[in-house]
């Protein structure tokens, strides 16, 4: 295995003291301009590079930032979203020559704990936080701690908060987004809607439930044929509740799903039962990917820059450790774009 280069390498090699290196590579007086440069000079050659630990154990930064996700596993690797959150996370900090450190647990407790352990450390600088929950012990715990952090989809208008704590937020409107699909549907002449949303307790999950029931109500529809049933976001419960929902004796005419992957099973759950997208079924998807592009039909979908997500929320990130306050800032607003599997409910159903 290589050895790393150390100050002592340098100072060899320079021919000068290690607290002159010191001096220099730090910035510091005590040495003049062109030893500073023959020394800065070595230290490129030899690859050398500032313990990251040991300047975090100065009270320096550590470089790097953190991501935790609490989603169950199986999710993950089929849906793209987080995979182009990432992809915009990633391509600030880079620019920034932050690292970016990251987690899967398997619950908001060991989320929790995580924060604990990377504070006691001082791993990272700050957080990124996603899944913003109705009832929310993060933000407190990140306050006491003092781990700068930014809640990604969190309310809009102020950062969220949890007891006393305060933390920036980047956001989506998701009540207008579910406000442009049922506007859709209805235009469509569409009266029996069933949103299969994602996992309960997460705000998004209860802003689109809510936005849909206020929608709903303004237009005089029916509150048992206009209604959300809660999945995990997977593919298999996807499959399962539009099983379940197109076995009812009066089933929806459209359905609409918290992301692309349930989407598709959803199609292919009608194709197998022999109903017709968008014949009996109209199907729309939140978010936009190439799967609702490639799927026959085409599905309707809610189309935003998600990778443009991640960039905002590293950009606020960094300005909350360059001292910003806190604050909410919204993202790109998504658009619904109109495909083959909506159309007008057949006159039968």
């Amino acid at each position: 295995m290589a050895r790393r280069p150390t100050i002592k390498d340098i100072a060899r090699r320079a021919g000068v003291s290690e607290s002159a290196v010191s001096f220099a590579l730090n910035d510091r007086p005590g040495v003049s301009r062109d030893t500073r440069a023959r020394i800065r000079r070595v230290a490129e050659e030899l690859g050398w590079q500032p313990n990251s630990a040991a300047r975090a154990l100065s009270g320096e930064r550590s470089g790097a930032v953190g991501l935790v996700l609490a989603r169950p596993a199986q999710t993950l690797g089929v849906e793209s979203f987080f995979l182009q959150l990432v992809s915009g996370i990633q391509e600030v900090l880079s620019a920034g020559r932050v690292a970016l450190l990251f987690q899967v647990v398997d619950g908001i407790d060991a989320e929790c704990a995580v924060y604990r352990r990377w504070w006691a450390e001082r791993r990272v600088d700050g957080v990124l936080v996603v899944d913003p929950r109705t009832d929310d012990p993060r933000p407190e715990l990140l306050a006491q701690l003092g781990l700068p952090a930014v809640m990604i989809g969190g309310a809009s208008g102020t950062g969220e908060t949890g007891g006393s704590g305060a933390l920036s937020s980047v956001w989506a409107d998701d009540a207008r987004a579910m406000a442009q699909v049922v506007d859709h549907l209805y235009g469509l002449g569409h009266r029996r809607i069933t949103h299969i949303a994602g996992l309960p307790g997460l705000a998004h999950t209860a802003r689109r439930m809510a936005s849909l029931r206020a929608e709903a109500e303004a237009r005089g529809l029916d509150p048992e044929h206009v209604r959300s049933v809660v999945t995990d976001y997977s593919d298999a419960e996807g499959a399962a509740a539009t099983r379940r929902v197109l076995a009812e004796p009066q089933p929806p005419t459209a359905l609409v799903y918290d992301n692309d992957v349930m989407a598709v099973a959803g199609i292919a759950v009608a194709a197998e039962l022999g109903i017709a997208v968008p014949g009996r079924i109209s199907m729309v998807a939140w978010d936009d990917s190439a799967l609702c592009r490639v799927t026959h039909p085409r599905l309707t979908a809610l189309v935003r820059d998600t990778a443009g997500f991640g960039r905002l929320a590293a950009e606020e990130l960094l300005a909350v450790l360059a001292g910003s306050p806190p604050r909410a800032r919204e993202s790109e607003r998504p658009r619904l774009e109109p495909r083959e599997s909506t159309a007008p409910p057949a006159a039968a159903y």
